[in-house]
Parts: C-alpha cells; structure tokens; sequence
C-alpha cells in the first residue's frame, strides 16, 4: 500500500473514532459521568435521572430509524455530519437550563446524534473499506466509544471540585467542537457505484427471516442488559459510602476496558468464528454486571468495569460488522434495523431502574434483572449456533 493510500486509510478510521468520542464519548457518556453533580446541585433526582436516559435512547432510536430507512449514502453522509453540530450544540445547551423538560429535548437531539456516531458513521466507513479493499472490520472504529468513556470518566475527574454542573458541561461542549473538526474533514464523500476500486461489485446477501429474528431478539437483550451499567455505574458507585468519590475513576476503567478490546475481539472472532466469539462476550458481560450487586469493594467493582467494558463494546462491534458485510452496499440498513431493537430495550430499561432506585432505594434489583436477560441472550446465540452445525451437516451430508 502507498503512502498516500495509507494516510487516507488512517484518516478514515480516525474520523470515525474522533466522531465516537464526540457523539457517544461527550454527547452521550458525559451525561453519565456528570448525573451526580447534576443531582447534588441541579436537584436532579433518581427518577428524574431515569427518565432523561430514556428520552435520549428514543432519540437514538429515532436515529436508528433514520439509519435504517435511508439507502441514499450520501443523504446519510449528510445526516452524519448534521449529528456531528447536533452533540456540540446538545453538548453546551446543557449547561443553559436548569428545566428538566429543556433537558429532555436535548438529551432526545444528542441521543439522534449518537446514532449518526454509531451506526451512520459506521456505515459509511464500513463501505469505504469494502471499495478499498481493505478488511471489513470495525475494531478501531469502536475502539472511539471506549476512548470516549475515558474522555468523558477523565474531564469529570478533573473537573470536580473546580467547576459547578454548568460549567463542566460547557468545558466538554467545547472539548467536543474541537473534536469535531477533523472528524467532519477527514471522512470522504461517498462513493455511490455498486463496484470496489479493483473493479469487483459489490453485491448484497441477505441473512434468512429465522436469522435475522434470533440475531434480533439476542441484540434487544444485549441492548437492556448494556444500559443499566451505562446510566447508572458511577451513580451506583457513589451510592456506596466507601466508594465516594471513586466513581470517575471506575468509569474510566470501562473506558481502558472497551478501548483495546474490540480490537482484541476482531482477531478472537477470526479464530473462533463471531457466534462463539460473541457467546463468551455474552458471558463476561453477565459477569461485569453482576458483581457490584454481588460485592461493594473497590477491587471488585473495578474488575466489574474491566469485564462490562471489554463485553458490551465487543458484542456491538461484532453484531454490526456481521450485519454491514450482509449488505455492503448500504451497510448502516441491517445495523440500523438491529440498532432500533437495541434502542427499544434501552428505553424502558433506565426508566425502570430508576423507579425501582426511587421506591427500593438501591440500583441492585436492576442489575440483577439485567444479568438475567443477558442470559436470554446468550441462549439466542447458542440456538443459532446449533442452527449453522445443522446447515453444516446437511451440506456434507
């Protein structure tokens, strides 16, 4: 590969992780990292903490949504570089009210541009690798939601005790439109011909009905059992009296965790095929949920994070590479129609963690409940684990 090949290789798998970090990094995690200082100061509560998350996973359902009705690449690659503006303006516009329902319009805009971070942007590079022949993998796409955890875990570190709520929301929003910079230049237009630069078409194969549901309902529960740790660890954390104070730090922890690993993860599936792979990403993540209802000591808790943070992000890179090489031509459809099952289970599952907060006092029924649909999940993985072995035996039979 020349030279000139490889900094634009380079240069489109850094827009796609700068975008990450801005979109799901600040514009999402940074809610989670700054929810305490926003109940202690703002008067936000459990509840109200609660429902805010929810509104921002409709938001990024409704992106989903986008992502999966739009074929036109370039009108995506449009919406992707309007979600870019959006976190920078949802970003800052947080720190300008005090008003719960102003709050909630902007945690539903910064959830859409969350999903044009995720999945739109995904698709886009996922594309541009397929035409240039380059391995069809997004490890280091995603490897830009763990480095956004540890941005987001990191600034609300050094910001507590200087800065009030408002301004630490400012201080990211202005981190974020820097970001955002090189993440819109370095991304090219899309090429809309059906054909690779070595002149192969690129043709779609879409999985079977029976697939596609199983793959669907393991994805809704990954989905649920993903989002109670992703609203409320560092709450959960703070909660505990011998852990004040120790929530950032924790956060950041799922950060170093996610970063590295979905890189790890794309060399483990080549090896031991995606099922398999993504069966012992199921597995840890239960694991990682569990082990703060378990046991509240520092060490534990942060071998939580290590293994919620290396899982969850491993089970999205792979489900949504698996979806985008079905349809290379328009890669975001399928994993914008995964997405929205993804969405649809974290939408009510932060508004009823916080009413079971709210009544019991506690997050651990929540955890505990997420533990036991991720076990669901697993099963959908071994049901069609146990589907290919039959498809296989037909075929030398």
């Amino acid at each position: 590969m020349d030279t000139t090949a490889n900094r634009q290789h380079l240069k489109v798998l850094g827009s796609g992780l700068l975008g990450l970090i801005l979109t799901i990094g600040i514009a999402r995690f940074c809610y989670t990292t700054l929810l305490p200082a926003m109940q202690a100061e703002a008067g936000l509560s459990d509840l109200g903490g609660g429902y805010l998350a929810t509104i921002n996973y409709i938001g990024y359902m409704c992106g989903a949504l986008l992502a999966a009705t739009v074929g036109n690449l370039k009108i995506k690659d449009t919406f992707y570089r309007a979600g870019l503006i959006i976190a920078v303006i949802t970003t800052l516009g947080m720190a300008l009210t005090n008003n719960i329902w102003l709050w909630g319009v902007l945690r539903f805009f910064s959830g859409l541009s969350s999903a044009s971070g995720m999945l739109i942007s995904a698709g886009l590079i996922m594309n541009w690798l397929l035409r240039h022949g380059h391995r069809p993998e997004l490890g280091i796409h995603y490897a830009g939601a763990g480095l956004g955890i540890i941005v987001s875990g990191l600034a609300a570190e050094l910001m507590i005790g200087h800065l009030d709520w408002r301004e630490q929301w400012l201080a990211v929003g202005v981190l974020g439109s820097l970001i955002a910079i090189p993440a819109w230049r370095w991304l090219p237009r899309p090429d809309t011909s059906h054909q690779t630069t070595a002149g192969q078409r690129l043709q779609d194969n879409p999985p079977s009905r029976r697939w596609f549901i199983l793959l669907g309902i393991m994805y809704f529960c990954a989905g649920y059992a993903y989002v109670i740790s992703a609203t409320f660890l560092v709450a959960i954390v703070e909660a505990q009296p011998a852990l004040q104070g120790d929530g950032q730090i924790v956060w950041v922890f799922v950060g170093l965790s996610a970063t590295p690993a979905v890189i790890l993860w794309d060399r483990v599936a080549r090896r031991l095929g995606e099922l398999n792979t993504l069966l012992i990403a199921f597995l840890i993540q239960i694991i990682g949920i569990i082990l703060p209802a378990l046991n509240d000591t520092l060490w534990v808790v942060l071998i939580s994070a290590v293994l919620y943070g290396g899982s969850f992000i491993a089970i999205v890179s792979l489900v949504l590479a698996m979806a985008g090489r079905f349809y290379p031509t328009k890669p975001a459809k399928l994993m914008g129609r995964l997405t929205l099952l993804y969405g649809i289970a974290q939408i009510g599952a932060p508004a009823i963690a916080g009413i079971i907060a709210d009544q019991g006092g506690s997050y651990a029924d929540s955890l505990y409940i997420a533990a036991a649909i991720s076990v669901l999940g697993a099963g959908m993985i071994l049901i069609l684990k146990a589907g290919e072995q039959r498809e296989l035996a037909l075929k030398t039979a």
